[in-house]
């Protein structure tokens, strides 16, 4: 109907009729409804595009989905739950404005007709142009969901909470149907029933039946009344109704449905409720005598058949009369006399029912086992069973069936009604059913079939395991569910509730993997060994029966939920935790026996009939005991389930029969205690032998023995517990002798230990207060007479000190497990232990737990328990002590772990001290600690072999171990202590002191940076590890190379077939290897690394304290205080905080006070190095720590005055230490050492007991020498950048100390280091072989030896410049002097060491020849010493350097440096002004590149356009610079020999070692210009003097003289002309000859084009003869220079007739017809004869040929 708006009177009338018959529609068929439009949304994409795009698609801000833009999805992009089918994570609230609605066709209504839509909306076509657009808009706003939304309906619309207010608008959770079976136990009440009616067929029906409404109703009888309100309503209707009708679609007498409906079934389904479908034709217009609908047929469908609920697709006939009376219990198939049918009783109508219920298991075989139960539990015999009587004859035949037919469920109700299943099977064992009388004993079967069912459950849910094989929901099962049938905890009265906790025994999945006791569990401050008060429950065994909140999967709490109670069901809040045992055991009715039970309330326990009680635990055992093969093997595969159901039967037995104040002995009977220990042994067997077939399975079994030996403890006599344990020792001993791996075995002995050991009263358990003697039993209860804090403060007698500190007998027997596990870590710490790495970790990471838990424990928080606890470890000091030599070395130094031992390692070998072996008794703990006297059972690994170094530990294993070590340390009593220490031998000590040693280099804080590059590392390695992947992903590594690298990591599990990533491996793996770590967690680690540090360094500290106060009487105190004293000094020399600083430097003067001769009398080394590490502290940023330092420096000199009146030996090394450190120290802070020489300068003023010596004056010198120091290192840091003159300033400080050797030889060193690090390896060489001449000196002048170098004068062959370093003589310096030349350079060791550094860096720059000088003065001196390894080794050198000249013989290989002048101008440069220095530069330097070198770096420093390069050689006239500017004049010189230099100089090395004078030619024209007409052409020549010969101690030397030679135009002609022929010469000679090079040499001379060649050379200066007679000479040796010139001319050709081959005869006749044309042109020239050729020389004329009597500029 279409109005029209300029009708406006006319549309009022219409829209009022309109509204009138709307009205009369609505009343009469409101309850109806018909398919009007539909519509389609693609949810995927607008959820999955929702954060890409633009919201401002429109002006509203809304989006309009079109179907036909969006991305085609197949059906595998369906999710059926949490697969990320389309991305939620960038998804944001959006509101969809729909408005394509279609006409709904009556015909085609079907799921097939909407499919066929669908796939038409996917792609445009004119398929949907047919259809009828309806004019709509529909708003949809979506969003993504809260994690825990309020006002939240479950779907049975229950109120969830938190439900805060009932007014606030609900979300309603949707019910999910998954595309595939879901594994998910039940953990809520649900009963739901959906129907969908699909097809109605009245095609046939006679009458009017066109408009088709079908009733749905749910019937408990077969009155009308007796329909159920359980159908839910739809939107704005009541919550439920009683019946609902489909949509009618109009005239259609075979319509289709689309309709779904859902009903809440009632908890107890009988036979008599069923479906009733009440078919009507509606009559859509009034008409009289006619009613609005009519019924035409009926059907229905009955709910429960043979006890099952009916489900699934059904096709029912449809009845046109009433049903009969009694009809419910039958299906409408069955032809009911006198009744008519549609269609001739054919299925008409099709309908389907879904059911979601955890009620009603939907299985056959479930549904029989629970059905037979519930017969034998009510005893209502007879019962019909599908076509079966139930009689009391037959039924035990089929409960067995059932029982063997469980396997054969479906997994998915299986694993959802698994507890259920469980809870009927414990019943069967520990009730067996009564029939007839008789005593049915279905244990077995039951048994049996419970091991089907954990492994069908475990197998349906195996990707949920956690890292040790459990699976989640039979964890849960026990911890939650299980309950034993039968009476429940009779508290006594008025006893308050137990408050129950996490339990030892709950390993579900909040139990961390690494059981880390730090953070595995909270523990109980009871003694599990005292006796109970007659109130009170045991809590340890309470606390197994916890209740703990997990996760909504795990709750068990909702299954007791009934119809009729309240509305709201708790869900999201952590499950029950309340205080009462009795509710915690029976939250968990059984809910698949309920529904058979009907309203009966009373548990079957109490019916009055006769009942047999069983106890779970021991029919356990026994069945698990006498189990066939098949059956054991199911149950070994989850052994730990079963563990765990009889650990937690066991606990609730003695609680419920209230036996937890019965002694442990008698709470179990010796019958059970027998099938424990055969249960444990075949366990255990299986273990062993499993252990090389499947290696995983024998991991996890050698587990869940541990735990069930573990939870033993807490529930039967200890001394059983500690039985069965020595009893499994001994069966993997016995089998380690033939084991082919036995490292497999060692490593799952070492897991079982670790389990055993994180008992939470494992202290309790070791008797740690008892004295050491051997106790009765392996390990009696202790006494329950008195409690745990009095056990600790008792006193225990006195017991031998050395039994405590080894693995003895004594020991093992008493701390029973503490033995097996330091036993455990001792043998895997054996050097001849296979598979050791990860035996290493395990054993070392097993202890390291212990004592973290032990550490945070509020149990052993008291220092005096604390000691208690750690003698428990004691002899983990010997264990590590011995294994010193493996462990990693993180001093970095060779030999720096057994240094100090080798120090105090006389000749005491073989005092039963024997390094890294066991003692033959620490196996016998292996074979169970006590054992008989005398019957000691050795477990070797395999036959003896020979001994071998060992594998040594990882830096991880190392430092954890070190940490234990530690840890005991500081908790021992320091008596004890002292007392083991006093025993010890002295190698041992000095092992002990490497230990210490070994400590602080491993617990050194590195600082911040260190953990940013080992992010970066980690990073980079993460980077490695991704690309391997790709690769493997790729499939470009290929599988081969993939198989063969796999192979070659070999795993100590020996062969590791079809194992590729292990779970037991990776679950060792630590957490925080994560490669992006924030700052903050940065700065946290970097924080505790440091607390780490001074607390291993402090403890260290003590324990040195201890030694000291031992050794102080012995004979050998000496040499272990030196040892002491190094360990000090390492620790004062690390990166230490300054609390530590404080505590060791106070030690350090304890030491040296109480001991001076340590550094006075004995080794220099020591007192130099304190010296060095109290100046760096005293250059600290933080005063205290400088207070300390300068007042142990300043006792220092004080103790070295006192004992000889002077301080000379501290005042040497205290100036040596601070050169050293000046030039070794980048971040070095001067100002804060001046204060600290302040304070020693105060401190030296105001000591009254030195007044009246020198003291004081002697300070003040010391002070000013230490000033000056300082000054010259601000001067270096000036310059820091500049490494020229850095080296000028190490050199002039060098200088200062000619009289002071040790401290010139300090500061060599220093300018060594730093040519070293500039890669300046020649001057490196020279520095070091300075110092060795001056060390030679000292030596000739204390004693003369003939191995020995006379002192300088031996070194000149390897440089000239040595005997600068002849100043020491006798009246400068005494060597007797105290203090001087007392370093251990000054003998015949350190000179040895010195020769062999520069023989070193001579190597490294490439100066061969002169290593062989070096050692020729090294070689005598290990003559001398017989020294016949060095001297191998010397000799072994020597062949690779003269090898080395061989092969670069011609010197072109090694290119030795290029040297520039460099000149300074400008007042700028202060003292460098007008200094002209001869630079060294690395070869093939060219002058671009050391010029933009100084260029840029004065220019950085001067600023710029202040610095100018000159870019000529000539002479600089200061006048005409700038005064405001800086000038460098750089020109390249090249080394300059005599005549008759070059007679000694034949090598290439020759020519480029011992320079002292250099060349440079700068060419010039009288007006002017560089290059003029050869008549003008002049060369100006200059020679530099420089003050020593390259190579130097530095790089650039000073020019002392400068000598200028002006060359006239013809002496430069001759000049050319010689160079040419010396060119030509060269080429004709060389060998082997060089055709091209020669061509080229001759075509330039003889070549007829020559610009300037030597014919016109001739033409200028030989076609006249001279006027001055002053030029004749030069005039003839120009011309002999050219005779000489045609000779070599001639030369080289006949050369090159010789060379060349057919092809060049012809360009060789043309060199020959060129050079006899020069030869002709220069005939005339050269037959002139001068004049007055011989006539003498008037005395007046200079000899030409004589460099001396050029014309000079001497400068």
């Amino acid at each position: 109907m279409v109005l029209k708006e300029v009708d406006t009177a006319k549309n009022k009338e219409k829209l009022e009729k309109l509204r009138l018959a709307a009205e009369q529609f609505c009343t009469r068929l409101g309850r109806y409804r018909m398919p009007f439009a539909w519509t389609a949304v693609h949810l995927a994409n607008i959820v999955s595009s929702a954060g890409q795009l633009d919201r401002d698609s429109d002006s509203e801000g809304e989006r309009r989905p079109a179907w036909t833009d969006r991305r085609r999805r197949g059906p595998q992009d369906r999710a059926s739950s949490g697969d990320d089918a389309c991305s939620f994570s960038g998804f944001r609230p959006a509101t969809l404005t729909v408005t394509n609605f279609f006409k709904q066709e009556a015909e085609r209504l079907s799921d097939e007709d909407l499919f066929k839509f669908l796939a038409d909306m996917r792609r445009p076509s004119s398929l949907l142009r047919r259809l009828r657009p309806v004019t709509a808009q529909l708003k949809i706003d979506i969003s993504p969901a809260p994690e825990n939304p309020h006002f939240c309906l479950s779907p049975e619309l229950l109120h969830i909470k938190p439900y805060p207010d009932p007014r606030g608008r609900p979300t309603k959770e949707i019910l999910e149907f998954p595309a595939r079976e879901v594994y998910a136990p039940h953990t809520s009440y649900r009963n739901l029933l959906y129907v969908y009616p699909h097809s109605l067929n009245f095609s046939s029906r006679q009458g009017s039946v066109r408009n088709l409404a079908v009733r749905v109703q749910y019937m408990t009888g077969e009155d009308p009344s007796q329909a159920l309100p359980v159908i839910f309503g739809k939107s704005s209707c009541s919550e439920f109704t009683r019946e609902a009708f489909t949509p009618v679609v109009y005239h259609n007498k075979s319509p289709e449905f689309y309709e779904e409906f859902k009903l809440h079934l009632p908890a107890c389904v009988t036979e008599n409720h069923h479906l009733l479908f009440t078919f009507y034709h509606v009559s859509c217009q009034p008409r009289p005598g006619t009613a609005l609908e009519t019924p035409v047929g009926f059907t229905w469908i009955p709910l429960l058949q043979h006890g099952r609920l009916r489900t699934g697709p059904f096709c029912l006939p449809v009845s046109v009369d009433q049903p009969p009376p009694s009809y419910s219990v039958l299906t409408p198939d069955v032809a009911l006399p006198g009744m008519r049918w549609v269609d001739g009783h054919k299925g008409v109508f099709s309908v389907e029912l879904t059911a979601v219920s955890s009620v009603h298991p939907q299985d056959p075989y479930l549904d029989k086992f629970f059905t037979l139960v519930h017969v034998l539990e009510e005893g209502a015999f007879p019962f019909r069973l599908k076509d079966t009587v139930l009689s009391e004859g037959n039924v035990e035949q089929e409960l067995r069936a059932s029982l063997a037919a469980l396997r054969l469920a479906s997994p998915e109700p299986l694993v959802a009604f698994s507890h259920h299943v469980l809870d009927k099977l414990v019943r069967l064992v520990i009730r067996p059913p009564i029939i007839s009388g008789q005593i049915v004993n279905l244990g077995r079967g039951a048994f049996e079939a419970m091991a089907h069912v954990v492994s069908l459950v475990h197998r349906s849910l195996e990707a949920a395991q956690d890292a040790r094989g459990h699976c989640p929901q039979l964890a849960a099962y026990v911890h939650y569910a299980f309950r034993l049938p039968g009476t429940e905890p009779s508290l006594p009265d008025g006893a308050p509730p137990v408050t129950v906790q996490a339990a030892t025994l709950a390993r579900g999945s909040g139990r961390p993997a690494s059981l880390y006791l730090a953070r595995s569990k909270s523990i109980s401050s009871s003694n599990p060994d005292l006796a109970v008060a007659p109130g009170s429950v045991d809590d340890e065994v309470s606390r197994i029966l916890a209740s703990k909140g997990i996760d909504r999967s795990h709750s068990w709490v909702n299954s007791a939920y009934a119809p009729g109670g309240s509305k709201a069901v708790l869900r999201r809040a952590p499950p029950y935790c309340g205080a009462d045992p009795r509710q915690a055991i029976d939250r968990t009715s059984s809910r698949a026996s309920s529904y058979l039970e009907g309203s009966s309330s009373a548990p079957p326990a109490t019916q009055l009939r006769p009942t047999v009680q069983k106890l779970l635990h021991e029919e356990l055992a026994l069945q698990w005991v006498v189990s066939s093969s098949a059956v054991r093997e199911a149950i070994l595969q989850h052994a730990w389930f079963f563990f765990q159901l009889m650990v937690k039967s066991m606990a609730l037995h003695l609680l419920l029969g209230q036996r937890l104040d019965t002694p442990r002995k008698l709470r179990f009977p010796g019958r059970f205690l027998d099938d424990i220990t055969a249960l444990v042994g075949s366990v255990g067997l299986e273990v062993i032998t499993r252990v090389h077939k499947d290696v995983e399975l024998a991991e996890h079994l050698n587990a869940s023995l541990a735990f069930f030996l573990s939870d033993l403890l807490s529930l039967v006599d200890r001394g059983f517990v500690f039985s069965l344990v020595r009893a499994h020792y001994k069966q993997v001993a016995t089998r380690l002798q033939s084991s082919p791996n036995p490292a497999a075995l060692l490593t799952l002995r070492m897991e079982f230990t670790r389990i055993l050991c994180s008992h939470e009263h494992y202290v309790t358990l070791n008797l740690p207060c008892c004295p050491l003697s051997p106790p009765a039993s392996p390990s009696p209860s202790v006494s329950s007479t008195t409690s745990q804090s009095s056990t600790f403060s008792s006193q225990a007698p006195d017991p031998k000190v050395t039994s405590m500190f080894e693995l003895s007998g004594p020991f093992r027997q008493q701390h029973f497990l503490a033995g097996l596990l330091l036993t455990e870590l001792a043998l895997a710490l054996e050097p001849e232990a296979e598979g050791a790495f990860l035996l290493h970790k395990k054993a070392i990471s097993a202890v390291h737990s212990l004592l973290c838990g032990h550490d945070t424990d509020p149990r052993y928080a008291e220092a005096t328990v604390k000691a208690r606890v750690a003698e428990l470890y004691l002899p983990l000091l010997s264990i590590a002590r011995d294994t010193l030599p493996r462990l990693h070395d993180f001093a970095e130094g060779p030999g720096q772990r057994s240094r100090l031992a080798s120090m105090l390692d006389s000749d005491t070998e073989g005092e039963g001290d024997i390094a890294g072996t066991i003692n033959p008794s620490v196996a016998m703990a292996i074979a169970g600690g006590p054992l008989a006297p005398g019957s000691r059972a050795s477990i070797s690994q395999g036959p003896p072999t020979a001994s071998r170094a060992g594998c040594a530990l990882s830096a991880e294993s190392s430092r954890t171990l070190l940490a234990c070590v530690l840890w005991v340390l500081k908790n021992a009593e320091p008596a004890l202590l002292q007392r083991w220490a006093t025993d010890l031998t002295l190698p041992q000590l000095g092992r002990l002191l490497d230990l210490l040693y070994l400590c602080l280099a491993a617990f050194e804080y590195k600082g911040k940076k260190a953990f940013e590059r080992i992010n970066s590392l980690t990073f980079k390695k993460s980077l490695d590890m991704k690309a391997r992947l790709e690769e493997a992903i790729l499939g470009t590594i290929g599988a081969r190379q993939e198989m063969v690298r796999r192979s070659r990591e070999r795993s100590p599990f020996g062969n590791p077939e079809n194992v590729r990533w292990r779970k037991s491996v990776t679950h060792w793996k630590q957490t925080s290897d994560r490669v992006d770590k924030t700052k903050d967690e940065m700065e946290h680690e970097a924080l505790v690394e440091g607390n780490l540090a001074t607390e291993a360094s402090l403890v260290v500290l003590d324990t040195l304290e201890i030694i000291v106060q031992t050794v102080m009487l012995s004979e050998a105190r000496e040499s272990v205080l030196g040892a002491v004293l190094k360990v000090v000094l390492y620790s004062l020399g690390s990166a230490q905080s300054a609390l530590f600083l404080q505590h060791g430097l106070a030690t350090q003067r304890a030491l040296v006070s109480k001991f001076p001769e340590l550094l006075f009398e004995e080794d220099t080394e020591l007192c130099a190095d304190l010296c060095l590490r109290l100046l760096r502290h005293c250059g600290s940023r933080i005063s205290t720590i400088r207070t300390h330092a300068s007042a142990s420096l300043y006792l220092l000199m004080r103790q070295n005055f006192e004992i000889g009146h002077n301080f000379a030996r501290v005042k040497m090394q205290v100036t040596m230490s601070l050169s050293s450190l000046v030039g070794t120290t980048q971040n070095f802070s001067e100002e804060h050492l001046r204060r600290s020489l302040k304070t020693i300068l105060t401190y030296a003023e105001e000591d009254m007991g030195l007044r009246d010596s020198t003291f004081a004056e002697q300070v003040q010198d010391l002070m000013f020498n230490l000033h000056m120091i300082l000054t010259d290192t601000v001067k270096m840091k000036e310059h820091q950048e500049d490494p020229e003159m850095l080296i000028d300033l190490m050199y002039r400080i060098a200088r200062g100390y000619q009289g002071s050797p040790d401290l010139r030889l300090t500061w060599l060193q220093n300018m060594a280091g730093k040519h070293a690090e500039l890669g300046n390896h020649a001057e490196a060489a020279q520095c070091m072989v300075h110092a060795a001449a001056l060390v030679a000196e000292y030596l000739a002048l204390l004693e003369d030896h003939r191995h020995l170098p006379v002192g300088c004068v031996s070194f000149q062959n390897i440089s000239s410049n040595v005997l600068e370093e002849s100043a020491i003589s006798d009246d400068i310096l005494s060597p007797d002097e105290e203090g001087f030349c007392s370093g251990k350079h000054f003998t015949e060791l350190g000179l040895v060491g010195l020769l062999e550094q520069a023989a070193g860096y001579f190597t490294m720059g490439g100066l061969y020849e002169a290593v062989n000088e070096v050692y020729k003065n090294l070689i005598p001196i290990l003559e001398a010493h017989r020294d016949y390894k060095k001297l191998a080794a010397v000799h072994g050198k020597l062949q690779e350097a003269f090898t080395k000249i061989m092969h670069q013989s011609s010197g072109w290989e090694r290119v030795f440096g290029t040297y520039f002048r460099v000149g300074f101008y400008g007042a700028r440069f202060g003292d460098l002004d007008e200094q002209e220095f001869v630079y060294k530069e690395p070869s093939i330097t060219k002058l671009a590149e050391i010029s933009h070198r100084l260029e840029e770096f004065y220019t950085e420093r001067f600023g710029d356009d202040v610095v100018e390069i000159i870019k000529d050689s000539n002479p600089v006239d200061k006048s005409k610079l700038d005064s405001q500017k800086a000038y460098i004049q750089i020109t390249y010189v090249e080394p300059y020999f005599d005549t008759y230099e070059l007679k000694d100089r034949v090598t290439y090395f020759d020519r480029n070692y011992g320079l002292r004078t250099f060349l440079f030619c700068t060419p010039f024209t009288p007006d002017g210009r560089a290059h003029g007409e050869l008549p003008e052409q002049h060369k100006r020549k200059t020679l530099l003097s420089t003050d020593h010969a390259f190579p130097y101690i530095k790089t650039r030397i000073r020019v002392c003289h400068r000598e200028e030679t002006v060359l006239t135009p013809v002496e430069v002609a001759i000049e050319d002309m010689q160079k040419k022929t010396r060119e030509l010469a060269f080429a004709t000679e060389q060998d082997p000859p060089d055709a091209k090079m020669l061509q080229m040499v001759l075509q330039g001379s003889v070549g007829p084009t020559v610009n300037q060649g030597p014919l016109e050379v001739a033409q200028v200066f030989l076609a006249e003869i001279p006027e001055d007679p002053k030029l004749f000479r030069h005039h003839n040796k120009l011309r002999l220079c050219f005779k000489d010139f045609c000779k070599k001319c001639e030369d080289a050709l006949r050369k090159n007739k010789a060379l060349i081959g057919p092809d060049q005869k012809e360009y060789h006749r043309e060199l020959e017809r060129n050079y006899c044309r020069l030869r002709e042109a220069l005939q005339p020239l050269l037959t002139q004869r001068l004049p007055q050729l011989m006539a003498p020389t008037p005395p007046g004329l200079r000899n030409s040929l004589n460099r001396a009597s050029f014309r000079k500029a001497d400068l």
